[in-house]
């Protein structure tokens, strides 16, 4: 293995060697005069170590993509080009972004400034950014404690207005035009550390060479976006003697769309997905733009939500209403599992320790032929964006053409020990007229589903009544009238 490797900061190839594997990149930067980018709560929550690196959007376009330099491991980015609030001035002139900065006033204190300058960077060159809806997911992963958000707002929708009225082009939109590298493979050593251990990372290339490396190692940790491990290793002091990252296999970062279903790679970013989406699957959007800010997004994946198995993630129970199914191979070869069963316990799942999840399948639920299909999502939490579930809801319904219930996937997080559906409340809605009425008679039969968790973020009695009360929600909204 190899004790160095490069990356590209603001145009200027850098080389690391002899770097912890737990090194985030913020640490990297600020330790080597980069101090643009500020540390402010060393989980993705904040927004102020916020940078840029050059990616490849669902349709192979190059892009711009912000992310969390707090959580992001530094062998990681071998190979790939960053850009830090240092490099966006050129020629002794600000970017068009700084500019509407100063012109709307939107830095106070200054401390957040330099992440919500890079977000609105990625926005800037975003072609999919147009109204208020937009512009506030686009920046609600960057907070604020002066709370001036409204003239940040004004600066994003300015240099927006500013771009559409010049005709010019600037040097990041000339770098668009070029492809962005494809990640070569990568095998890191570090030195030892303090308890005598030598940390590895790898990055294989293909798919046939992660699952040899897998089964040669089965305890080493799988890294995709790291959004959950660069937490453990900055709040919980975790250490991983070998990581092994999936974002440079082709095979897991496609997204297919078929006739009858997106096929997620394992590695395919949640925004790719939201990209590859479009228009359809709205319950999947608007649980998205709840999921977590834009700068997560462009680091997480569908297969990473579901291969934690929280009891409170927000995929399960879209994936659980939808009826998708999971992907896994090994070097002893391949097998798809229905969601439902992916979950067997809290915090555990199907998978044994050589298997990697090769993608989710995610049905598309084209125009019923007769009847309608309602679907939604809930997310009930402390705060709007950026918080952890309490409950959360997928809930699918078929109506077939005298408006009775003919298949319904009704699924919860925060229930239980594990994302599960409300089998009992399912098969009591069955048959019955898709009215508030005909939903309240069934509304017992979901205590037999679930025995809520009681803790801090919301007692069992309280999550029972939210599960009902959601269910009457979705009733409201989609019942004929």
């Amino acid at each position: 293995m190899d004790s160095r490797f490069s990356f590209t900061l603001n145009g200027v190839v850098v080389d690391v060697a002899g770097v912890s594997t737990h090194t985030s990149l913020l640490t990297w930067l600020r330790q080597n005069g980069h101090t643009g980018s500020k540390e402010g709560c060393a989980e993705g929550d904040c927004g102020a170590c916020t940078v840029a690196i050059v990616e490849r959007n669902e349709r192979g376009e190059t892009t711009y993509r912000a992310i969390n330099s707090c959580i992001a491991l530094l062998p990681m980015l071998a190979g790939r080009e960053i850009v830090t609030v240092e490099g966006l001035a050129a020629n002794g002139a600000l970017h068009p972004v700084q500019e509407a900065m100063v012109a709307c006033n939107g830095s106070q204190c200054g401390y957040c400034t330099p992440g919500f300058v890079v977000s609105m960077f990625e926005g800037y060159y975003r072609k999919d950014l147009h109204g208020p809806a937009e512009v506030g997911d686009q920046l609600n992963g960057n907070l604020c404690r002066c709370t001036g958000y409204r003239p940040i707002r004004d600066a994003m929708e300015r240099a927006l207005r500013v771009k559409k009225s010049e005709s010019g082009d600037d040097l990041f939109d000339l770098r668009l035009r070029k492809p962005a590298a494809a990640l070569a493979a990568v095998e890191y050593a570090a030195p030892q550390t303090t308890t005598g251990a030598e940390q590895r990372f790898s990055r294989p290339t293909t798919l046939a060479a992660l699952l040899a490396e897998k089964a040669a190692n089965p305890a080493a940790e799988l890294v995709c976006g790291a959004t959950e491990i660069g937490v453990y290793i900055n709040k919980r002091f975790s250490e991983y003697p070998a990581l092994i990252s999936t974002e440079a296999v082709a095979e897991l970062t496609r997204i297919e769309k078929t006739q009858a279903a997106f096929v997620v790679g394992g590695a395919a970013s949640l925004t790719a997905f939201e990209e590859a989406i479009g228009d359809e699957l709205p319950m999947v959007k608007k649980m998205l733009w709840a999921f977590a800010s834009r700068q997560i997004r462009n680091r997480a994946s569908l297969a990473g939500n579901i291969v934690t198995a929280s009891p409170i993630g927000d995929t399960p129970p879209l994936l659980l209403a939808l009826d998708a199914t999971v992907q896994i191979a090994s070097i002893r070869g391949a097998r798809t599992v229905p969601i439902g069963e992916f979950f067997v316990g809290y915090r555990k799942t199907v998978l044994t320790p050589d298997e990697v999840v090769v993608s989710v399948t995610v049905p598309r639920h084209n125009p019923a032929p007769s009847g309608r299909r309602l679907a939604d999502s809930y997310k009930v939490s402390k705060r709007r964006e950026l918080d952890i579930s309490t409950v959360g809801a997928g809930l699918y319904v078929e109506l077939d053409d005298r408006g009775r219930v003919s298949a319904a996937r009704l699924a919860y997080g925060g229930m239980a020990a594990t994302p599960a559906r409300a089998s009992h409340l399912e098969a009591a809605l069955l048959g019955k007229p898709w009215t508030l009425a005909q939903v309240e008679a069934a509304l017992p039969a979901l205590a037999h589903d679930f025995q809520p968790i009681d803790d801090l973020r919301g007692s069992a009695w309280y999550r029972g009544l939210v599960a009902a009360n959601l269910v009457r929600g979705f009733v409201r909204e989609t019942e004929l009238v």
